[in-house]
This record gives structure tokens, sequence and C-alpha cells, in this order.
């Protein structure tokens, strides 16, 4: 039987964000392993439509879609079908022919060959020396110069994205799990959507997690809003197209709070839920274990295009497992030591504190990122209330 807790606190939290206009709509969740114990929502699926949200609501979950990339790749070394020690281009040969930005000569780019070969556990901890043009300005330079697109239109021609570091020198977060969906294709002989499916969200019961979204779902989706510079909330769209090039692990999935709780709770239960088994319980425990073999995390990553994203810091005591963000302290009146954790670009966000027993998420589709003020604050807000409330 899961837990029972008074939620009135968080109901205040949530309602008001939406009204002092910290955000546009948000929907929060919290289970434990037996079950879902929270659930709320204040706003509009649509500011200005009339029609409430809810944790039944279809969000672009931007970046949270990468644990659920990360753990089919997981699957596969499992299986045997995939060394996270190998090269990346011994599964997906055009990676060969990435490089490391190297500075500039004038108004063109230096590009050199890489000190050593990416390997696919280095997509995992985003240690292979790519990145994203938000939150590196020479990358976002680059883009401009060259004409190269970002991952954001679905085009191919991300993939010709170089590096800004040699691998396993640094964690910048990036394009890394986008690549790592290639490879988990390569192994699996099929496209992510149908290994995700088959593998991940069929088994989990997650019918509501997909990379394409049919019309009656569609019709159920939240759009990306922003301010406008009256201060008010609008829609400005999909932002994303639904017809990409390819389906991103990076960023790719719609899904509900209801639905992607069930993978959090499967991640807390040791890889099981319902009876059904996703990874090994020793995988779960090194996807919640450093995993940067070195490489220094940092505490800071400071904004190159403050439209899509705040400042994010950290501050000390963070790290990086399979996929998940980690904090080796524990947070004053929040998640304890241990606890894995991610977000997503248009203001989704989830942990799972293994220690407390409890995982959650909480979700706005807007822009931009974490703006401390606002979303930010939101999360922080959400989680202590939570706390208080066990």
């Amino acid at each position: 039987m899961s837990l029972s807790i008074d939620g009135s606190g968080i109901d205040r939290v949530l309602s008001a964000a939406v009204e002092n206009g910290a955000v546009p709509h948000v929907a929060a969740i919290a289970g434990d392993r037996d079950g879902v114990f929270y659930e709320g929502a204040a706003g509009e699926r649509v500011v200005g439509s009339g029609e409430a949200v809810s944790t039944s609501t279809h969000f672009r979950i931007m970046s949270m879609t990468k644990m659920i990339a990360t753990t089919a790749a997981l699957q596969q070394m499992e299986s045997g079908l995939l060394d996270l020690n190998a090269p990346v281009e011994s599964y997906v040969s055009d990676f060969s022919g990435v490089q490391v930005l190297d500075g500039w000569d004038g108004d063109t780019p230096k590009l050199r060959e890489p000190a050593s070969k990416a390997t696919v556990k280095q997509l995992i901890t985003h240690t292979s020396g790519l990145t994203y043009w938000f939150w590196n300005s020479d990358l976002k330079r680059y883009e401009a110069t060259t004409g190269i697109p970002n991952v954001v239109p679905g085009d191919m021609a991300a993939f010709r994205a170089p590096m800004v570091a040699d691998p396993g020198t640094r964690f910048e977060y990036g394009i890394n799990t986008d690549w790592l969906g290639r490879v988990v294709e390569a192994v699996a002989g099929t496209t992510l959507d149908v290994v995700v499916k088959e593998n991940i969200t069929g088994p989990l019961g997650m019918d509501d997690t997909m990379f394409a979204l049919d019309d009656a779902r569609q019709a159920n989706k939240t759009p990306v809003h922003a301010k406008g510079e009256d201060g008010t909330w609008a829609s400005i769209g999909n932002v994303l197209p639904d017809d990409p090039q390819w389906w991103a692990g990076g960023h790719g999935l719609h899904s509900t709070p209801r639905d992607y709780i069930r993978f959090e709770r499967a991640l807390l239960r040791g890889g099981e839920l319902d009876g059904a088994r996703i990874l090994r319980q020793e995988t779960v425990d090194a996807a919640f274990t450093d995993q940067l073999d070195g490489a220094p995390m940092p505490t800071e990553i400071v904004t190159a295009d403050p439209a899509t994203t705040d400042t994010f810091t950290l501050g000390p005591g963070w790290t990086w497992g399979y996929g998940l963000l980690i904090n080796t302290q524990d947070q004053p009146g929040g998640r304890r030591a241990g606890t894995g954790a991610w977000a997503g670009l248009f203001n989704t966000h989830f942990f799972i504190d293994r220690t407390t027993g409890i995982c959650a998420s909480i979700y706005t589709n807007s822009l931009p990122f974490i703006v401390k003020d606002e979303a930010m604050k939101l999360y922080v807000d959400f989680e202590q209330a939570l706390y208080a409330a066990l």
C-alpha cells in the first residue's frame, strides 16, 4: 500500500506558481514502490483555452527522454550485444568523421581529430566532447557560421556538429544521447521507437509515452508557452516538428505525468514494476553511481542562449551516473544523497530518491529553461513541500 499524505501544501505551491505568473501551468505527481500517492495540477493546458491541465495531459518531455534511451542501451549491454567501452564508430560509422572544434582563424572554425576515440559509455555520461548550442558559445557560433542546424529542426545534418573537447576530459552536456539512440538502433536492427515500445514502455504499460502522437493524443498535448513583452504567457506552438528525420533519443518523447512515473517507479524498485523487469538490480545501482571516470563535473554551466535557457547552477557535490544527475550530499528539506534526477528543456523535471523511497516529477511546457525565480524556484518549492508532507 502506497503512502498517504496531506497534499494541500503541495497544491498551494502549484497554484501560487501559476497565479503569480512563474509558469503558465503545472502538473505534478509523486509515488513510491507501491503506487502513486500524490497528483496535482494548476492552470490551463493552453493558456486562454479554459481547459485545465492535468496529470493525464501530454507534454513534450525533451531530455527526460534521455534516461529512457539510456535504459535501452543498458538493456543491450546486459544482453551482451553492446560494449559500453567500445568506440562509438564501431557501431555507427558516421561518428568517425566527428572532429574537435579547436578555436577560430578569423571567422573560419579550426577542426582537428580527437585525441582518443569516444566510447559508448562517454555518450551516456556526456563526456564524449559533444555539446549543445545553448550552453556552449563556440558551438552556437559554429552552427551560425556553417549553417549546420542544431537538433530542434529534426534534420540529420545536426549530427555534423563537432566536439568541443577531447573525449573523457570533461562533462559537456549535449547531443550525446541522440548519437546513443543511433547506436541502439544499429545494435537492434530497427528504429528507436520500436526498441523503446517493445522493451520499455510496452512492458511497463506506458501506453501514452511515444515519439509520434496520434490525433487523439495530439489534441491532449500542451504546446510550448513563452512570455510576451507584457509578461503574460501565450502558446508559441510545438517548436519541434512532429515528423523529424530521426527519433531523437535525446529529446524526442511525449509522455504524461501518470505514464512517466511508472518508469520512475520501475527504477525506484530496482528495475521492475508489476512483474515486468526492464533492468537488473545491479545495472540500476550502477546508474545511480558516479560514472564520470574522473572527468570533472561543472558547478555551473553558463547560458549561451538566454531565450532558450538560464544559466544552470549546480554548486559542489554533484556527479553523473548512467543518464542521471546525482547529488552526493543530502539537500536541505529535500532529496537524500544518491538521488538520481534530470529535466527537460521545456521545464519538466523528475527525481528518484531511493533512500527515502519516493520518486516525483513536475511538468510545464514553457521556455526559457530553469529561470531561477520562476521554473527553478517552483522545482525547489515543490520538492520541499513534498518532503514536508511525508
